[in-house]
């Protein structure tokens, strides 16, 4: 028997699929960050070294 009347849970289903994707997105973004300033402190300590000398 096929189910009658309106789809079950699609709309809670797309609600969470939207929250999931936008955390992995802020993820995805904070972990480029933390990537970018640890580049920066690397290259700002190398520079100091080669001054230093």
């Amino acid at each position: 028997m096929a189910k009658k009347g309106k789809e079950k849970n699609t709309k809670n289903k797309a609600k969470h699929s939207k929250l999931m994707d936008r955390k992995k997105n802020k993820e995805r973004s904070d972990k480029a960050l933390r990537k970018e300033r640890l580049q920066a402190i690397v290259k700002k300590s190398q520079d100091q070294q080669i001054n230093t000398k």
